[in-house]
């Protein structure tokens, strides 16, 4: 085994159920979880096991319930499998797990952190989002210039060679999929989202969260994470403390992320969270690497057992 990385997903990777058996089964999983609903004041743990999916979908919901789901399964692999990954990234609110794995931020001050961003996410209402897929780097650009004629829109999420998520003002976004869509690309899908992630309407979203942030103590990483924004190295806390607002308004360059890791050496990465978005996608980056997924008690099992043996193998 060359190098390894932990990734953590974002927002979409939630479902009814996720979790519960950890909780039932890794005294390290429940006590996280049991942190949760204590730190955030509300049964976070009932919204992930139990639903209903209308509150799991709230984005008041969904971010914790991602990051103590995707935190539950990180400790509760700790304590079956002892290594300590190479780099560490995730998507969007995943990245606040990344930062967690990298001693970054203590479990309290996440939770604290990702309920505060998620609040004021929620709050911004207003734009649109929708998924282009296949589309050259020459269409996309046109569809853009295209839309921007109309008003403001961007590049949310290079989530892979052959899916990016635009975001914007929502008669933006409407006429660049439509340009698209016109222009040879198979496939636009709007996206069921409360607004505009990722964009400029989240600018207001991000100064308040740079305001809450300054009362947290941040420690510098024990290994690089690599961040959202830029897709580079980062290690030093005063560095994330100027980006966690940035995140929320600014391009996720997911497919630079994982091709930064490639090329510094991972050929192993390990999904840990909810579904297996992530492995997806890696797939579409790159066909060298291997993705294992942890996401339950059986995946979880059926990962530290390959680890294991590729580590013997190695």
């Amino acid at each position: 085994m060359k190098k390894i990385a932990f990734i953590f997903p974002g927002q979409g990777a939630q479902s009814v159920g996720m979790g519960e058996d950890i909780y039932e089964n890794y005294k390290e999983g429940k006590q996280v979880y049991d942190t949760a609903n204590e730190v955030l004041n509300k049964k976070i743990s009932t919204i992930c096991f139990e639903g209903p999916e209308e509150d799991l979908k709230l984005t008041i919901n969904t971010q914790p319930a991602i990051v103590t789901t995707s935190i539950a399964l990180l400790e509760s692999l700790k304590s079956k499998l002892d290594i300590t990954p190479d780099y560490t990234a995730g998507h969007s609110l995943g990245e606040y797990c990344a930062m967690y794995t990298a001693g970054v931020m203590s479990l309290e001050n996440t939770l604290k952190l990702i309920q505060k961003r998620a609040d004021l996410m929620g709050e911004t209402k207003g734009g649109s989002m929708a998924a282009v897929l296949n589309a050259t780097e020459e269409q996309l650009k046109a569809g853009l210039e295209e839309g921007s004629k109309i008003g403001y829109v961007d590049v949310a999420n290079y989530n892979s060679p052959v899916q990016v998520v635009i975001t914007g003002d929502e008669n933006a976004v409407k006429a660049t999929s439509e340009y698209l869509i016109a222009n040879g690309v198979r496939r636009v899908v709007p996206l069921a989202v409360s607004g505009a992630f990722h964009s400029q309407y989240m600018k207001n979203a991000g100064g308040k969260f740079e305001e809450y942030l300054m009362d947290f103590e941040l420690n510098d990483a024990k290994l690089p994470v690599i961040t959202n924004v830029d897709a580079n190295e980062t290690i030093l806390a005063n560095e994330f403390k100027s980006k966690m607002p940035k995140q929320i308004y600014s391009s996720v360059h997911w497919t630079q992320t994982i091709q930064k890791m490639i090329a510094n050496g991972v050929d192993t990465f390990v999904e840990i969270g909810p579904g297996k978005v992530l492995a997806g996608l890696n797939k579409k980056i790159s066909m060298d690497i291997t993705t294992y997924n942890v996401f339950d008690k059986e995946s979880l099992e059926n990962t530290v057992n390959a680890i294991k043996e590729q580590l013997v193998a190695g």
